[in-house]
């Protein structure tokens, strides 16, 4: 059944992932808050970041890694900089709660900062910014959690998979431009699912336990990922670090929490830096989409959103993955 896939109303995963998530111990706000970062993951960016993440976080909720009962905190530190404490629960409660807040403060002043710390790792990080750019915001969101990758092979693990992700407002209906991707040569999900499927991965992804490169998945469980480009992806997972680790005061990925065991809560950070372009160029939607249009005429491929969908679509969904939520829900 592993690999399997079935077609699933979106409305009715909805319902299932809401139950599942309160069945797990989640509040109400926290299931909601969950649930829809987890299908704009499935429908828009990061499938592997969708439902497959989301039975990691129905699993911590049950063994206590995250707090179910969570009731973020904001300081206001200055009129453009929120610093907030997720109380051990989930990064997108805490964003939902302060959002309408955060976006009226970046289109009063032109830009804002919001730096969370004492989280859940941040599941897919261009939710986030897809959202601001739906709003009419250009957005960076940088990312920390548990140590999962080594700054060069040879090395012990010192990053988590330390993503960054970017967002840009295109004239509707076209969805906004969003660029999410890890520092690391590959997620740690999608290793996870190449050691489940016995396939090797890509030579310079991951390293094992003695510090030699692999292309062994089961190996690379055992070791650690490494950094895109090298060096250069290693010094951007830093930068990463210090921002939503540093500023935030969240836990260094050295020290965080592991996700998938223990009791021990992540304490992970996260950092949303957000601008109001209208402020500017009331024309900037435009702009992009046109120099979009230069670039891919010239060859560049662009990332971004698929297909828009609705709540009366449906989505391809794993069995098995279906199939544990539906087991979390009877729990």
């Amino acid at each position: 059944m592993a690999g399997q896939r079935i077609r699933m109303p979106i409305d009715q995963l909805r319902h299932l992932a809401l139950e599942a998530c309160l069945a797990c111990g989640g509040s109400p706000a926290m299931a909601k808050a969950l649930v829809d970062a987890t299908l704009s993951a499935a429908c828009f960016g990061r499938t592997e970041l969708g439902f497959p993440h989301f039975v990691d976080y129905l699993t911590s909720l049950r063994d206590g890694r995250i707090n179910g009962d969570a009731k973020p905190r904001f300081d206001h530190v200055l009129p453009a900089l929120i610093q907030a404490d997720a109380d051990g629960g989930i990064a997108q409660l805490g964003f939902d709660l302060i959002y309408d807040d955060f976006t009226t403060r970046v289109k009063t002043l032109g830009i804002s900062v919001l730096t969370q710390r004492n989280s859940y790792t941040a599941g897919e990080l261009g939710y986030y910014v897809r959202r601001l750019a739906q709003d009419g915001l250009i957005s960076i969101a940088a990312a920390n959690g548990p140590a999962l990758m080594a700054a060069a092979e040879g090395g012990e693990r010192v990053y988590c998979t330390n993503p960054l992700a970017f967002g840009a407002p295109l004239p509707e209906p076209l969805p906004p431009l969003v660029i999410d991707q890890a520092t690391s040569a590959t997620a740690f999900i999608a290793l996870a699912e190449a050691a489940k499927a016995q396939s090797p991965i890509a030579h310079g992804m991951a390293i094992d336990e003695t510090g030699a490169i692999t292309t062994d998945p089961v190996k690379a469980m055992l070791g650690a990922l490494l950094p895109f480009g090298g060096y250069k992806g290693g010094n951007i997972a830093l930068i990463v670090e210090m921002l939503a680790a540093g500023l935030s005061g969240a836990a260094w990925s050295l020290d965080a929490g592991h996700f998938l065991s223990g009791e021990h809560p992540v304490n992970a950070g996260m950092t949303v830096i957000a601008l109001f372009p209208a402020a500017v160029d009331s024309d900037f939607p435009e702009r992009a989409r046109a120099q979009l249009e230069r670039l891919c005429s010239k060859g560049v491929r662009i990332p971004g959103d698929r297909a828009s969908v609705t709540e009366t679509d449906s989505l391809d969904v794993d069995i098995g993955v279906l199939e544990t939520i539906r087991r979390l829900c009877l729990q």
